[in-house]
């Protein structure tokens, strides 16, 4: 376990037109903390609760809990759920990341992050002509289809965390595929949006779309009894009949069908995945302990560099509605993702310098090349320690979809679980009532640049990079204080990171966190939120140097649950469909 107690600068730094000097740690830990919010129910010791972006998959887990189920069962209930009401973000055709905190510091994560087939390679994206395919044309096929992992991954947490029956976690979630549920408002949406995906094979234009082939409309009670099956199936019979037999030959057969080129995803791939450990990424921002997942996730490394980056300015004394918080916030992000752009990747094919990447003295340098008053002229990747290979800078095309879920169990054991079919219904193809992901286009389309190789190049069983950040949090007595993440493609460690800022420095309760809007700055270029009162500080931004700032709509879902003086409260984002749900 990566374990980095990072040290606060010495000396105060005073910054200029109304920003504060430096707060001591003592200081930041003694001002107030989140406190109960109206949004979501709080749970008292003795009891759980959950937070997802489905109320009817947060009901799955807190119904888990009521029987005298783990956090871990909880959670688990959750992914199944949402994978029959939420099928554009996740479900058992796709993967995930999964952290489990106990009360007494223990952090534990599994990696359950879908591989490529032995068959790929460098030229997995490329065309005949040698030239990157395009988007669509990637993710619409067999070549996108990565071997789910959600499944394995729920497994073995399952077996070492769980305390329920393996069958009964799967009880809500066929109730609601057979019995039915109602069509809401976003899910309509997304079924409009990404008809493509949603409607590329007979079964899922039968399912959810008319005759006349329009979304079918909102409230519209909708029935997946095929999913239910592989549902049921997959509880009496445990996730080997999801990997193997005649299941993994109709996925395989599926997928080949799909791939016009060799090296498809196989039954020999599929039986050969399993869900892996990883070292936690923990580190210390202002007396927190904040501890996410490691590579092939860039959501530690990230999140830590963007919070660290950021440590030796008052960021309390600058508060949310501060334009130059927000210049400060877009900073930071430049650094941190210039590091994220080069470095990561599967630990497994590559060497990531983890430790180095969230290094004290590392990103004290790399904050001090923050002003308060200009932008850097470029942001460019630094040389953490540990960096002994040279790469370059792939062509990873944007990310979306995903779902986040929180879980707390009566033990006051916590989970974090970020679960994904990378884009909306994923690459469309369905097998047994689910659609199959498109996370291989999370890897570079180009294996190298000016030959040299990129970490997150396509190789035969290798995961993908990802941005999912699930997150977990340590207050400054060592108790456990929060339990964070989000859904949003490449905007996931920036949500995470907000939220943390929100609640640390701002002292916002979590759900005013979680509603803060969204400032993403991964490059030269800034996207504010659309619609939010961050538009009102665009001409302030620009006066600080950023010539490039833009509204958009940006894909934002987070949840979360935090201990307060009244005991666990759970928050979702408002963007969503999200509840908190106690036990």
């Amino acid at each position: 376990m990566l374990q980095l107690r990072l040290s606060y600068l010495a000396a105060p730094l005073l910054l200029l037109q109304g920003c504060a000097t430096l707060s001591s740690p003592a200081e930041v830990a003694a001002r107030p903390a989140a406190t109960a919010s109206a949004h979501g129910p709080s749970a008292s010791l003795g009891t759980g609760l959950v937070s997802a972006a489905d109320p009817r998959a947060a009901e799955a887990g807190a119904e888990m809990l009521r029987r005298g189920g783990s956090a871990t069962d909880a959670a688990i209930a959750v992914m199944l759920a949402l994978n029959v009401v939420e099928p554009q973000s996740s479900g058992i055709g796709g993967g995930g990341f999964f952290l489990r905190g106990t009360p007494a510091g223990t952090v534990e994560t599994l990696d359950g992050r879908e591989t490529a087939p032995a068959g790929a390679d460098g030229q997995w994206f490329l065309g005949a002509s040698g030239k990157p395919l395009g988007f669509m044309e990637a993710v619409i096929s067999g070549r996108s289809v990565g071997v789910p992992g959600n499944l394995r991954l729920a497994e073995e947490a399952h077996r070492r965390y769980g305390k329920l029956p393996w069958a009964e976690l799967f009880e809500p979630a066929i109730a609601l595929a057979r019995n039915g549920w109602t069509l809401t408002e976003r899910g309509h949406e997304f079924l409009e949006r990404a008809k493509n995906r949603a409607a590329h094979q007979p079964e899922g234009l039968a399912l959810y779309y008319g005759a006349d082939g329009k979304a079918a409309p909102v409230g519209t009670r909708l029935r997946n009894p095929v999913l239910g099956d592989t549902l049921e199936a997959i509880a009496k019979n445990g996730a080997d009949w999801f990997y193997s037999g005649a299941n993994a030959a109709k996925i395989a057969a599926e997928v080949d069908a799909e791939t016009p080129r060799k090296g498809a995803l196989t039954v020999q791939d599929l039986a050969g995945y399993h869900a892996k450990s990883r070292p936690d990424v923990c580190g210390d921002y202002r007396g927190y302990r904040i501890c996410g997942m490691g590579p092939p996730s860039s959501g530690a490394t990230t999140v830590f560099a963007i919070l660290k980056q950021l440590e030796r300015f008052d960021l309390h004394a600058l508060g949310p509605k501060s334009p130059r918080f927000w210049h400060l916030f877009a900073e930071s992000q430049r650094l941190a993702y210039a590091d994220r752009e080069l470095y990561l990747g599967d630990t497994d094919y590559v060497s990531v310098p983890v430790a180095g990447l969230v290094d004290a003295d590392y990103l004290k340098a790399r904050g001090a090349l923050i002003s308060p008053d200009t932008t850097l002229p470029a942001a460019v990747a630094g040389s953490p320690p540990g960096a002994s290979l040279a790469l370059a800078d792939g062509d990873e095309p944007e990310e979306h979809g995903t779902s986040h879920f929180v879980t707390v169990d009566k033990w006051g054991d916590a989970t974090s679980w970020t679960s994904t079919v990378e884009g909306s219904f994923g690459s469309g193809i369905m097998v047994g009532g689910y659609y199959l992901n498109n996370e291989l286009t999370d890897f570079s389309f180009v294996p190298e640049k000016d030959g040299t190789p990129v970490a997150n190049r396509v190789e035969g069983g290798k995961r993908p990079r990802s941005s999912m950040a699930p997150t977990l949090v340590y207050a400054p007595d060592g108790s456990l204080y929060m339990s964070v993440g989000a859904a949003g493609g490449a905007t996931i460690p920036v949500q995470v990171a907000r939220v943390l800022i929100g609640v640390i420095d701002f002292g916002l309760p979590l759900d005013q966190a979680i509603a803060l809007p969204v400032l993403f700055s991964p490059g030269d270029a800034i996207a504010v939120e659309q619609g939010s009162w961050l538009e009102s500080l665009i001409p302030e931004l620009k006066a600080l140097g950023h010539d490039q700032v833009a509204a958009r709509a940006l894909p934002l879902k987070a949840n979360g649950a935090i201990h307060t003086a009244h005991g666990w409260v759970g928050a979702a984002d408002p963007r969503s469909d999200g509840v908190a749900v106690s036990e």
